[in-house]
């Protein structure tokens, strides 16, 4: 069992012969405080990046498939923008729209 003090910067443990204290200087608290950090940033990001590549599918795009082809989501419906109009022009919507 350990007890740090962060004040004086200090810890204090329990030897064979008494209580042993370790020091440090703030110079070395520091470096110490900025690599754990680092340390704890590299190991989130590595976390974000297994999820994200499991999401991320590993299949290459078709070449062939056409890009010019749209499949309208399912939920949507299509509204006429002018009924005057002689063009017939339609704008589609979702129809699962919340109600905010």
């Amino acid at each position: 069992m350990a007890i740090p003090n962060y004040t004086y910067l200090k810890m204090k443990m329990s030897g064979p012969n008494g209580v042993i204290i370790i020091g440090t200087s703030f110079q070395c608290a520091y470096e110490c405080k900025v690599e754990c950090c680092d340390h704890t940033t590299a190991i989130i990001a590595f976390g974000e990046l297994v999820t994200i590549r499991k999401e991320v599918t590993q299949e290459a795009p078709d070449p062939k498939r056409s890009t010019r082809s749209f499949e309208p989501a399912e939920g949507s419906k299509e509204v006429l923008i002018d009924t005057s109009s002689p063009e017939g022009k339609v704008v589609r919507i979702g129809t699962m729209l919340f109600s905010k």
